[in-house]
């Protein structure tokens, strides 16, 4: 799998278990629906700001949202 598939499905997994529509996750990060549901369909990528963004969104790092690390948890800071 490569790295857009896993973001398009970890983007979409994360949203669905925090149980909101992509219109409540486009109204929280400030962009549309239509560009969630092409993120979660792979027709697009997001820049390197919304990407950070999501990943404080749902509390993971950008790592897991990219498929580098299966770890949804973030490091804890010292």
């Amino acid at each position: 799998m490569d790295t857009m598939e896993y973001f398009s499905e970890r983007l979409k997994k994360l949203r669905e278990e925090k149980g909101i529509s992509q219109t409540e996750l486009g109204e929280a990060l400030g962009i549309s629906r239509s560009s969630i549901s092409f993120y979660e369909k792979s027709e697009r990528v997001p820049d390197i700001e919304l990407l950070s963004d999501m990943a404080r969104y749902f509390e993971v790092p950008v790592d897991y949202l990219l498929g580098l690390s299966d770890s949804p948890e973030r490091p804890k800071e010292e």
